[in-house]
């Protein structure tokens, strides 16, 4: 990341005003894992970096950082009240660190997913239960139009009924629409649905939503892939409010 660009998404995240955080409590450590089994995404250290920053910024949570899979015991899952997964691949997480993180997730800690934590252990079946659906290609890699599909939702109501943005466009098969709630999806009509790999499902394209996993808060975004994503206040914003809930810092 060059001088211009950290100066840039400092400059964005400063005016970010996250959702009903609550100053006076020590802030929540969140886990953000970003081990690549897969297709790693070159802007994974720019968004440790504005993780970071809106974390101090909100001064409800820091972010921790990390690829080191031995976090992921009882033990050391302790010290977070949250874990976000920037993945990609089959993780090569032990059966015992497996269940270590379910449990973490079920007992009331919070679960977070950005852009490739759905292109992620698709030989889990549990991992499906947990973040609620599967990456199935990205068509499209454009500016599109995304619908907000709960405008009621305090996560994503300050954006109104809509949003533009350019990103590589997820699809998402065995979606768990009814046990998910649906936050943002994609515009259909500001793409082409007759371009080679497309796939058309009676739910749509969902590109955000909220979820339950035994007591645990789960929130996916598919957005993320690019650089400009990261540095889009409105992006930041909703990121923020998600790490929020997910923490339990907001309603």
């Amino acid at each position: 990341m060059t001088r211009r660009e950290f100066i840039a998404l400092v400059s964005s995240a400063a005016a970010i005003r996250p959702l009903g955080a609550r100053a006076e409590r020590p802030p929540e450590r969140v886990l953000y894992f970003t081990y690549s089994a897969g297709y790693r995404h070159d802007v994974i250290p720019l968004s440790e970096a504005i993780l970071t920053q809106l974390g101090r910024n909100s001064g409800a949570f820091e972010v921790i950082a990390t690829e080191d899979l031995s976090e992921f015991s009882t033990g050391s899952l302790e010290r977070y009240a949250a874990v976000m997964f920037y993945t990609s691949g089959e993780i090569p997480m032990s059966g015992a660190q497996k269940i270590a993180l379910l449990n973490f997730v079920r007992s009331g800690r919070g679960f977070l997913g950005v852009h490739s934590a759905t292109d992620t252990f698709y030989t889990w079946p549990d991992y499906l239960d947990l973040i609620g659906g599967y990456f199935n290609g990205h068509p499209w890699h454009q500016g599109v139009t995304i619908e907000v599909a709960d405008v009621a939702d305090p996560l994503v109501a300050f954006l109104g009924n809509s949003l533009q943005l350019n990103d590589e466009i997820y699809q998402i098969s065995d979606f768990d629409y009814r046990g998910s709630r649906v936050l943002l999806r994609l515009d259909q009509s500001s793409v082409d649905l007759n371009k080679a790999g497309v796939h058309q499902r009676f739910y749509g394209w969902p590109l955000a939503w909220t979820r339950f996993y035994g007591e645990g808060r789960v929130f996916y975004s598919a957005l993320g892939h690019e650089a400009s994503v990261w540095q889009d206040p409105r992006c930041q914003k909703i990121l923020t409010n998600a790490i929020l809930w997910s923490t339990r810092r907001s309603a």
